[in-house]
Parts: structure tokens; sequence; C-alpha cells
């Protein structure tokens, strides 16, 4: 069965998102329901994500410095700069801008690593850089947006909600994850508890993507006009860093393994993670965990393309 889901599971993750749309639409009083199970989904997940790491390992990836600074410099320094350039027309409307930059700027942790790994990426060097990326976004992310959208996003009442997110998205996921990794090493039992969440990673994506999408269509649907402003700066950020991505490629002499990888987690955005975030923004910007799902439907139809896609251009 595992085997089975792991071959299939970009189709099985469009399938869950399907089964979020209609649910979604059809019952619309499940929205505030999933809506909380976004967290411990998210949780969950990011310990199954976590737990995949060969922590033991992380030393030897930190010393590819190719690598780790070719994925910084695209996700930290090139990519806020094509952000601020892109969102430019969506100045006018705040709740579009702030939340086009609340998912824009932030690298994904999650799924990117199983469509590079479809795409023939290495999987692994993106594993390694995880905890890096998670780490370093939330502390650069109140920063930009004080840069690009002015300090009233970020108050200095409101960073409660990125020091939870640090905690239950970061923190807990990663010592849980770290532990279990440590007792396995002792304990049959908890070696297989680990094999278990290993077989569940492809579920857990289906029910976190199931729910977020539920908890929000309905009133994407609602808002539908003002959204589409988004789609054509989504679309645009994913081209351009797809072409930023090869470019810094070369100079760096990557590998095509490598490329494929930093070419995903250039265009992947961690909109998961990012959505409580934004949903614990003031009433003013209740479009903006909107914009969040609209770039996560633009941006999994892109993934299912670059799959079959980019092993092609990168051989």
């Amino acid at each position: 069965m595992r085997g089975w889901m792991e071959r299939w599971q970009v189709a099985l993750y469009v399938l869950s998102i399907a089964a979020g749309v209609l649910v979604g639409l059809a019952f619309p009083g499940l929205a505030h329901p999933a809506q909380l199970a976004i967290t411990p989904c998210l949780m969950a997940l990011l310990y199954a994500t976590f737990l995949a790491i060969p922590f033991a390992k992380v030393t030897q990836a930190f010393r590819d410095w190719r690598f780790l600074a070719a994925i910084l410099v695209l996700n930290f320094g090139v990519g806020p700069a094509v952000v601020w350039l892109l969102t430019r027309p969506l100045a006018h409307d705040q709740a579009l801008l702030v939340g086009a930059l609340f998912v824009l700027l932030c690298p994904c942790v999650d799924y990117v690593i199983v469509f590079a790994g479809l795409a023939g990426g290495d999987s692994k060097r993106l594993l390694a850089a995880t905890p890096l990326l998670m780490g370093l976004q939330m502390l650069i992310l109140p920063l930009y947006l004080r840069l690009f959208a002015g300090g009233g996003v970020v108050g200095a009442g409101e960073f409660g909600p990125f020091l939870e997110a640090f905690v239950l998205f970061i923190a807990v996921p990663l010592a849980a994850a770290i532990l279990t990794q440590g007792s396995a090493k002792r304990s049959k039992s908890a070696s297989d508890w680990e094999e278990t969440v290993a077989a569940a990673m492809v579920p857990l994506m289906m029910a976190t993507l199931a729910v977020v999408v539920a908890s929000q269509i309905d009133k994407v649907s609602a808002q539908s006009g003002r959204l589409w402003a988004v789609v054509p700066v989504f679309v645009s950020f994913a081209v351009v860093m797809l072409l930023v991505a090869l470019a810094v490629s070369r100079v760096s002499r990557m590998d095509s393994a490598g490329t494929r990888a930093l070419a995903f987690s250039a265009i992947t955005r961690n909109s998961l993670v990012v959505l409580p975030l934004v949903l614990s923004l003031p009433a003013e910007f209740a479009l903006a965990p909107l914009v969040v799902v609209t770039q996560t439907l633009v941006e999994l139809v892109l993934m299912v393309i670059l799959v079959r896609a980019l092993p092609r251009w990168v051989k």
C-alpha cells in the first residue's frame, strides 16, 4: 500500500484538493471545523517530514556549501526582489498585497521534497536544508513585510503568531523527530513507529491539503472576482524563479539532481505553514488567507506540469 501511494501520490493530492473543494462548497458549515484541523494536521505532516531527515548525516549535507549557498541566495536574496517587483500591481489593495507577500516570501518545506524527488531532484539535500529554510523564513519574514507592505502589517504587538508558528511548526515537530530517531536506535517499537510514520506521509499530506481547501474554498468562490488579480502574479513568479534557478545552477556548476531540487525550492512556497499566520491577521486582511489558498491551487497545477517537464529540460 505504501509503495502504491507513493507511486500515485501526485494524483492522490489532486484528488484530495478536489474533495476539499466539493466538501467545502457543498457543506459551508464545515469550514470552521476544517480550519481548526489545519494546525494538528500540519504539525503531524511536519513531524513526518522532519523524521525523514537523517539527522546523523545532516552535518555532511551542510558541507555541500554550493547547494546551501545557492538555495539561500535564491530564496532569501533574489526571491524577495522578484516578489517586490511582481506585487507592485497589487499595492492598491492591501489585503491582496499582504496575502501575496506572506506566501511568496516563504520557501516550501514539505511537499517540495515530494515533487522534487518525483522529478529526479536531490530530495536528500532538500531534506537536510529544511530546518534552515524554515527557521530563516520565520526570522526574515517580518522584516520583509515591513519593507514591502509597511509597519502596520506586523506591528509591535503582532509577533505572537510568529512565535507560536515557530514553536508549533518547527520546535515541537523537530524535537519530536530527533527524539524518535534516537529512540529507534535502541528500541524496536520506536523503529516500527518510525516506519509507520513514514508510511503515513502521503495520507497526512492528503488530509492537510483537503482541510486547507475545505476551510477556505467557499470564501474563495465568493471573492473570485478580486482573487483573479493574484493569479498572474503567482504564475509569473514561478516562471521567473525557474529561469533564475536554472541560471544560478549553471553559475554554481550544480549537477542535474541538484539543479532540479533548486528549481522546485525556488518555485514552491510554504502556503500550508503560512496560512495559520495569515488567519491570525486583523479583520481588514480577511481576504489574505484566500490569496494563500489561491496560490496553493495555482502552484499544485504548476508542480504537476514541472514533474513531467523539468527532467526533459535538465538532463
